[in-house]
């Protein structure tokens, strides 16, 4: 039996919103994504706060998330919907 379908694994990553570090130890991730990073996750942001007219930036946390994605593909020689052809 030749293999015709050689799925491709991916991960898709993203970071949650910058907030302040005290308040992010109960950020989750989106659904379907796994937090990567832990407690108040890392503090590499700024969040903004608006003061009437103006505006402040704080240092702020945010969390790592990544989910895993299987990409349907064919293997080398095989093409079309249900892989066949060679």
């Amino acid at each position: 039996q030749v293999k015709k379908q050689c799925d491709q694994k991916l991960l898709i990553r993203m970071k949650t919103k910058c907030v302040p570090c005290s308040l992010n130890i109960d950020t989750q991730c989106p659904a379907g994504y796994t937090k990567i990073t832990n407690g108040s996750g890392t503090p590499d942001c700024r969040y903004y706060l608006e003061f009437k007219t103006y505006t402040l930036s704080f240092p702020g946390c945010r969390h790592r998330c990544v989910k895993e994605f299987e990409q349907p593909e064919c293997c080398q020689g095989h093409w079309g919907p249900d892989c066949m052809g060679k």
